[in-house]
């Protein structure tokens, strides 16, 4: 007989009064101040100064939260939030979308490149490669959450969740976060050590279509999360995957051919 991987973590780190820390806002804060230091470490690299960092952190952190909560909203549930609107901005009850963080950031970016006269390929280029380490520190913060799980599974390394059922399934948190890392870890080693930053879009390119195709196939043997997805022929998480991806192999090949003829 298997012996499977039985997950009844709570989310909460502990509780003070009416003060509550939970796993997923610990990890979430300290996905945020790891990147600080990356992009502080790429920006000295780049003669940059502290000050344009510390207005990016602003941009980027109001971008990611309300980008992450309103594509949860418009993308996966809005007929209940149509009828529920006081909990749009009720984000500690959960429902974060990577999709919608993705959007967010863009735009978030966009306004921040236009204030203060900076190339728009050149802050992506940074931006995606502290993206992809926070989502391996996010994704873990839905492990402790018992949410975001895969469809039931007989492999041996299989969690059963034991808040939400007791089916084992695969730990997609797990495959989705060991993804990103890997992601992280190939941006970060061309950024220094090929010197691809002075090729700008290239690495936001390559992250589009690494990241979104690793959410795509993830999201095969990820369980649906709202009701409506079971009669979609690919699930959301699918279709909003596919235009980043075309996005990234546009924006490649334009950097290499550019680069290739200069």
């Amino acid at each position: 007989m298997i012996n499977f991987i039985h997950w009844n973590v709570a989310p909460q780190i502990f509780k003070l009064g009416g003060l509550e820390v939970r796993w997923y806002g610990l990890l979430f804060a300290l996905a945020f101040l790891v990147s600080y230091y990356i992009i502080k470490h790429m920006f000295d690299n780049e003669n940059i100064k502290q000050d344009l960092l510390d207005k990016l952190t602003i941009y980027v952190g109001l971008g990611t939260i309300i980008g992450a909560r309103l594509g949860h909203v418009l993308f996966y549930q809005p007929d209940y939030y149509s009828h529920h609107l006081i909990e749009v901005f009720q984000i500690w009850k959960g429902g974060l979308a990577s999709h919608g963080a993705a959007i967010g950031i863009l735009i978030a970016l966009w306004l921040f490149v236009r204030k203060y006269k900076k190339p728009y390929l050149w802050i992506l280029d940074k931006i995606v490669i502290v993206v992809a380490i926070s989502g391996a520190f996010v994704r873990i913060g839905n492990l402790m959450n018992s949410e975001i799980f895969g469809i039931p599974t007989t492999v041996p390394w299989a969690f059963v969740f034991e808040r939400i059922d007791n089916i084992p399934r695969h730990p997609t948190q797990i495959y989705e976060s060991l993804s990103y890392l890997t992601i992280f870890v190939i941006l970060f080693y061309l950024y220094y050590k090929k010197q691809v930053w002075k090729k700008q879009g290239y690495i936001f390119g390559l992250f589009l279509i690494l990241l979104f195709s690793a959410r795509f196939f993830i999201e095969f043997i990820k369980d649906k999360q709202v009701e409506f997805e079971q009669s979609l022929p690919i699930d959301m998480g699918q279709i909003l995957s596919i235009p980043f991806v075309l996005i990234g192999f546009f924006i490649l090949y334009k950097v290499i051919k550019k680069y290739k003829t200069t």
